[in-house]
């Protein structure tokens, strides 16, 4: 069970190490982009080039779909970034459990989105944690780890990307240990727990008040969805890339720099952000160099407003 890019290698991994795959489950197609074209979640086309049957449904916890997986008399479920909740009734389908692939080191980071809030955080390491699902939110026993170090200028799908390949890796490694008898599952820690919730569009809006560590962090964290953004002088801009720039300083919100050769630099509450690509409502998304040829912007204005 599994729906984004995150979740094909693990499903691929478990391909290539011979387990029975009877179905894969995901969600349904979405439409995506201006036009709303219905496209398939990745996991499904991944499935269909291993010729795997699929199976789509907007709610799993419903009779009628969790009475069709029943049916198969699983020993394994296997999760993987799904996006659905499964219930007890669905959890006690299978003979063997649930295994889950979690992209954090748990107990920390539950929830949804913990690539996202991790490198928001400023956090230095990540991982992986493979897991029993229970009744909870990434309560359950855990199994395996694998920890990594977060690049001081990686961004969420970069750090996905990497950490989706070592999930495959530790998931394979997960069901040699069970099925040899030689994993014993331990009880999390609930005094080290920390939970973040999904994240919402508002949690994109930039607070130059605070250190260029932080804005840059929530920008590069929040790539590509929800985004960032910040009420400027010409309107609400959305910024897709920035660098920090800590040697700098100023008042917050003002111009430090602005030519096409030098940048967009802007002063936050210590330490500054230089923004290298962004867009206006209306505009198209442009570098800055771009976007300054077209606009005389003097240092010392009022750039981002509070």
């Amino acid at each position: 069970m599994g729906t984004p890019e995150f979740a094909v290698p693990s499903l691929e991994a478990l391909a290539s190490a011979g387990h029975e795959i009877l179905l894969a489950v995901t969600q349904p197609d979405r439409p995506v982009g201006r036009r709303a074209a219905l496209t398939p979640p990745p996991v499904k086309l991944a499935a269909q080039a291993l010729d795997i049957p699929v199976f789509q449904h907007e709610r799993i916890r419903r009779r009628e779909p969790r009475e069709f997986l029943a049916a198969f008399s699983p020993d394994l479920f296997v999760t993987a970034a799904f996006g659905q909740i499964l219930s007890p009734r669905l959890l006690a389908i299978p003979r063997l459990g649930t295994v889950n692939v979690h992209a954090s080191l748990l107990p920390k980071y539950r929830g949804p989105a913990p690539i996202n809030w991790a490198i928001v955080n400023g956090e230095k390491t990540s991982g992986i944690t493979t897991m029993f699902s229970d009744e909870g939110i990434d309560t359950g026993k855990t199994l395996l780890r694998a920890e990594t170090s977060i690049g001081q200028d990686e961004n969420a799908v970069e750090l996905t990307r990497r950490l989706a390949q070592l999930g495959a890796g530790l998931l394979v490694q997960t069901l040699e240990k069970l099925e040899g008898g030689c994993l014993a599952p331990q009880a999390q820690n609930e005094e080290e727990m920390s939970y973040f919730p999904m994240l919402k569009r508002e949690d994109g809006a930039l607070d130059f008040s605070t250190s260029c560590e932080m804005v840059y962090n929530r920008v590069r964290g929040l790539n590509p969805w929800p985004g960032t953004f910040a009420s400027t002088a010409y309107g609400q801009m959305k910024i897709y890339a920035a660098k920090k720039r800590p040697e700098l300083s100023g008042e917050k919100g003002k111009v430090l720099r602005a030519f096409p050769k030098e940048g967009l630099i802007i002063a936050c509450g210590s330490g500054a952000i230089e923004i290298t690509e962004m867009q206006l409502p209306g505009g198209k998304r442009l570098q800055a160099a771009e976007f300054l040829r077209g606009r005389p912007i003097l240092a010392g204005e009022v750039f981002i407003k509070a």
